[in-house]
């Protein structure tokens, strides 16, 4: 009994029908501390080129059974990518898709870690006061970004998948020639994609894979299962996702880097810094 009590998903007060986690399942997938190390970068950016962080605005994902699973960013996800480009030299901005504040999963904040947590703080207010997406998409050439970072929570599955802002900053990206990172259900923001071209056709990511999608209500990760699956969505535009477990996974396909959960957040990091600096700096005598 009190195994069972423990997998039940826990009660969010603020919203009608909505839950947070499992002790459980949070006992197994989260952590007061990150693994974040080897995060110190000698040979630093030295241009002005800003990274697009797009975020998700919207808490509330709806499962089959009509409750609500309070969700957002990922913030490890977020986090340690950011911290190790950070670390690196650049700079980010932060987007929505309403301009509206960033969500994140607060019972995944690692509260205890003594760099990632003053390093959210940093950027706070950019966080509860980000630009709006839909504001920016027509001026992408005048901020000239160095890459285009969607960050992982299932939060990611609410509007990004079918918002024609998104699909015209990751169209953007790749005519540009711009790096694009994302991590778990952050590549659900390609399927915005789906009208029109597709120049991510013939690319392989790693993503979260909805085989274990299928398995979080199991030990009250969610409160329901999802509705529809973003791999397998993903597979029929043509692009082929390279995991089917959890391992901390991270795979590049020429300049999009891509990782399959939290568990690869801080390789993630380290593989994408080292890509844009060789990248950028290159022509350095």
């Amino acid at each position: 009994m009190k195994d069972n009590t423990s997998k039940a998903p826990q009660v969010d007060l603020a919203e009608r029908n909505a839950f947070f986690p499992s002790q459980f399942s949070l006992s197994q997938f989260t952590s007061p501390v990150t693994d974040l190390s080897d995060d110190v970068y000698t040979d630093k950016y030295q241009g002005n080129l800003k990274i697009l962080v797009i975020a998700s605005d919207e808490r509330y994902l709806t499962t089959d059974n009509g409750k609500l699973f309070s969700t957002g960013n990922h913030p490890v996800e977020t986090l340690l990518p950011m911290y190790h480009l950070h670390s690196a030299g650049f700079d980010f901005d932060i987007a929505t898709l309403s301009g509206r504040m960033t969500k994140f999963e607060y019972w995944a904040m690692p509260s205890e870690d003594k760099k990632v947590m003053p390093f959210f703080e940093k950027y706070q207010d950019k966080f509860l006061n980000p630009l709006s997406l839909a504001d920016l998409v027509g001026n992408l050439d005048e901020h000239n970004y160095a890459a285009i970072f969607i960050p992982g929570g299932h939060g990611a599955l609410i509007g990004l998948p079918n918002d024609e802002n998104v699909a015209k900053t990751l169209r953007w990206a790749m005519e540009k020639d711009k790096f694009i990172l994302s991590i778990c259900h952050g590549p659900a923001a390609f399927l915005s994609l789906r009208n029109g071209s597709n120049p991510l056709s013939g690319y392989s990511i790693c993503a979260f894979p909805d085989s274990a999608d299928k398995q979080t209500p199991d030990i009250g990760y969610m409160p329901g299962g999802l509705t529809w699956f973003f791999g397998q969505e993903l597979t029929e535009m043509d692009m082929t996702l390279v995991n089917h477990d959890i391992t901390g996974k991270v795979h590049s396909d020429r300049k999009v880097i891509t990782g399959d959960s939290p568990f690869a957040a801080n390789e993630l990091g380290k593989v994408a810094t080292k890509t844009l600096l060789a990248y950028f700096n290159k022509d350095k005598a």
